[in-house]
């Protein structure tokens, strides 16, 4: 499939919440679906109380269909960025490996040639129970027990909106005409948007 062309930018600039499409993979769906609830939830929590999100969902077969399809959604033209969510578990052969490495050359692949930011929020786990582990569970065998690790969904959202603003502050810097080699310094600011409180990392 050919790449897609240069994405048009020309409202990046536009102020409120960018247009994302989450990209999800029906296989392992214990696990990707808690992660694709999870992303959903970072997207309403980073722009609560805006009546203008703007959130597509499209479903995969399977993690390799997650590049062809992510390609599809920036073809469009509808989406800012993509999240794409998958979940890879070791088999008896080296098939996941090729699956995983396929699917991150192509992720990142299309991010460089569309411009479009790809998230990569793909879990790739040896068993089910470290995948759910990363999905919103805990690393202990049991329900209830053992330390929560977080859920790539979320993280994956998480990276792309920081992404986007991060891009709609360069293009804005460059709209303004300053110099090339201008310094681009922003104070950090937590998810509401207020500046970090000191020793935040």
């Amino acid at each position: 499939m050919a790449a897609p062309a240069p994405h048009n930018r020309t409202d990046s600039l536009t102020a409120g919440p960018p247009r994302v499409c989450i990209v999800v993979s029906r296989y392992n769906d214990a696990v990707t679906g808690s992660m694709r609830a999870a992303a959903e939830a970072a997207y309403a929590s980073r722009f609560a109380g805006r009546d203008d999100l703007y959130l597509g969902i499209v479903e995969a077969p399977g993690a390799y269909e997650l590049t062809a399809l992510s390609a599809a959604a920036i073809e469009s033209g509808a989406y800012e960025g993509v999240v794409a969510l998958g979940c890879v578990i070791r088999g008896e052969t080296d098939h996941d490996r090729y699956i995983s490495q396929a699917v991150a050359s192509g992720l990142t692949t299309l991010s460089l040639q569309s411009g479009v930011p790809v998230a990569f929020g793909v879990i790739t786990a040896n068993t089910r129970e470290q995948a759910i582990a990363r999905a919103g569970g805990t690393d202990g065998q049991q329900p209830g027990t053992g330390q929560q690790l977080g859920n790539k969904g979320t993280e994956a959202m998480d990276a792309l909106l920081d992404t986007i603003d991060a891009a709609r502050h360069l293009y804005d810097t460059a709209a303004d005409g300053v110099p090339a080699n201008f310094s681009l310094s922003r104070t950090p600011t937590d998810k509401t948007g207020a500046p970090a409180s000191a020793g935040s990392s």
